[in-house]
């Protein structure tokens, strides 16, 4: 693979996405709502560089990833990979552009089919970028082994035989196996201990350096995603409610819901005070978000204005945007 580190720009543009899904209900089956998962979201990554995408489960995170993947069909926005507008492409249009778009699951069992070996599993990948020859394939498969911090020699076996930690690293080999630009990571340390987190972390950020990667890293651990991403973008019922640099947003969050997300992370000082104290009124998230922002059923600081309409995307800093009233 060659490393791309001198390439500038933005290697992913997404502009209006958006994906609903019909509520059936009744003998028939007929629509009686829509479960708005993924709400006219806009965002950017750039080449060489890490987009982190977090939020509770069920805001829509992995539905954005499937979208960008086209393994699902949006409803409307644009899709720009390189430059080039991918939302509309034929599934034979996309398949030269399977090998630059790769992903790595949440779970590293399940995605990995047990009844092949890992060098099988990695195998495939080659097969579809041309690289014939046993004896080629053999080596090649080594060497991204190797590359993940797995000996060679456990190409012959099983994924049973591995635990969780190493099973990740042979789906981030799989993914390297094509040699994509872009790696969408779905939450893919999540599953693992706390200590094997953080060596599939700075693995995935060795690899960046080497390759000239660019990551999608979509989370619920804002300390995993402080430490590895640039930008940040905060998802709530389907839609964007703040997107910043890694330290603006951390050091200066302007969105309510950031600061609630903020607040929920451990901190073992036993005088330690949250940033915001949001009412548990759970009962206002309902499937369908109220009349104007999605987050006013909850939101202490709400305004009749955040009841009536939903708030602009705005700048509010450099590189720094937010979906609030309140910020306005």
């Amino acid at each position: 693979m060659t490393p791309e580190h001198m390439k500038t720009g933005q290697i992913l543009e997404v502009n209006g996405l958006k994906k609903y899904f019909p509520i059936r209900r009744g003998f028939f089956q007929k629509i009686s709502g829509w479960v708005k998962a993924v709400d006219h979201v806009d965002l950017t990554i750039d080449a060489g560089k890490t987009l982190g995408l977090v939020g509770e489960s069920g805001c829509g995170k992995s539905t954005v990833a499937r979208l960008l993947l086209r393994l699902i069909e949006p409803d409307d926005g644009v899709i720009r990979f390189n430059g080039q507008d991918i939302s509309q492409l034929s599934e034979k249009e996309m398949k030269p552009l399977r090998n630059q778009i790769q992903i790595v699951f949440q779970d590293p069992y399940g995605s990995l089919n047990p009844r092949m070996t890992v060098g099988q599993t990695i195998g495939e990948g080659l097969r579809t970028i041309g690289a014939e020859g046993q004896g080629r394939a053999h080596t090649r498969i080594g060497q991204l082994l190797e590359m993940v911090g797995l000996s060679p020699e456990f190409a012959n076996r099983y994924p049973h035989e591995f635990s969780g930690g190493q099973r990740q690293r042979v789906g981030i080999a799989r993914a390297l196996s094509v040699e994509p630009s872009l790696i969408i990571c779905d939450e893919p340390v999540s599953a693992l201990d706390v200590s094997i987190q953080a060596q599939i972390i700075n693995l995935l950020k060795d690899l960046q350096d080497r390759l000239g990667l660019s990551y999608l890293f979509i989370s619920h651990d804002l300390n995993v995603v402080g430490y590895l991403c640039d930008k940040v973008a905060v998802m709530y019922k389907g839609r964007l409610v703040e997107q910043a640099p890694s330290t603006a947003l951390f050091d200066d969050p302007m969105h309510p819901y950031t600061h609630t997300l903020l607040s929920a992370i451990p901190d073992p000082r036993p005088d330690a005070q949250g940033l915001l104290n949001i009412p548990h009124n759970w009962e206002d998230m309902d499937m369908e978000p109220p009349e104007g922002c999605g987050f006013s059923g909850i939101c202490p600081d709400r305004t009749d204005a955040c009841r009536d309409a939903d708030a602009q995307w705005v700048q509010v800093g450099e590189d720094h945007f937010v979906r609030c009233w309140k910020a306005l």
